[in-house]
């Protein structure tokens, strides 16, 4: 059996509800199907990093451990940012968030980037990347930027498209030469407000500025995008193809590889 790359993908949760009729009470941990279909699509094993912290924590393992073991982190997409990160008070109670799981993928991306292994958001993912390292969000997109296309639609869901600009000059202009401008996905009504200070933008959307990707500047690889890779139909040659950012990160994730 091949040395095959072991890539850890945060968990999402549903916190215990004593309404729910199954595991009535109880917290639930897990990953969407599409993006560990992706990570495994060229090769690596994808594996659910399950938090240590909550009410039925046992044992001594801690994200460091996974840190440690795994070779790259992937930051899936799913509920808000807690606006309280950033210092604010959310607008309206639905936009609060979920601030557990934003201190865990928190303290699990400190782990990673202490350990020199590669990080890639999605969709939430760079939102909670940019939060983490200072930025802010927009809440919702068409209540504090009512000019801006419509980034979440649904009814459409993940059928929801628009175009993307890449940065000239940027990481992603180089792994898609020749093609300045593509088609993604568009599932999300938050965004990014203000940068954080180490990151840089490679992509945004051209009908309103939006930004769809950025990268950190530090010594280790961190880097996101708004879309959603894995919900792409690799078939459809409208939408971006996605292999190049999947590859680069795995290189990422092999290159930090203690010898």
């Amino acid at each position: 059996m091949t040395d095959r790359l072991k890539i850890g993908i945060s968990a999402c949760f549903f916190h215990a509800d004593a309404a729910r009729p199954i595991f009535t009470g109880k917290t639930l941990q897990y990953i969407e199907q599409s993006i560990a279909h992706w990570v495994a699509s060229q090769g690596a094993l994808p594996v659910m990093i399950p938090s240590p912290m909550g009410e039925t924590s046992r044992g001594a393992v801690e994200l460091v451990d996974y840190a440690a073991w795994l070779d790259g982190l992937v930051l899936m997409g799913g509920s808000d940012v807690w606006p309280g990160h950033y210092g604010e008070e959310p607008i309206r109670p639905q936009w609060s968030g979920d601030r557990i799981r934003d201190e865990y993928e928190t303290a699990l991306t400190r782990a990673f980037v202490a350990a020199g292994k590669p990080v890639f958001g999605v969709c939430r993912g760079l939102q909670l990347l940019n939060v983490a390292f200072g930025g802010s969000l927009l809440q919702d997109i068409s209540t504090q930027q009512p000019e801006a296309l419509t980034h979440r639609d649904a009814g459409l869901y993940d059928r929801n498209f628009h175009a993307v600009e890449f940065v000239p000059g940027s990481r992603l202009a180089q792994l898609y030469p020749g093609t300045p401008r593509t088609t993604v996905n568009s599932v999300h009504h938050q965004g990014i407000k203000d940068l954080a200070a180490d990151f840089t933008v490679e992509a945004r959307c051209p009908d309103d500025e939006m930004i769809e990707a950025v990268r950190w500047r530090g010594p280790s690889f961190v880097a996101a995008v708004q879309w959603h890779p894995e919900f792409h139909d690799p078939a459809d040659r409208t939408l971006i193809d996605d292999a190049p950012i999947l590859q680069d990160f795995l290189d990422a994730a092999r290159s930090a590889r203690t010898p």
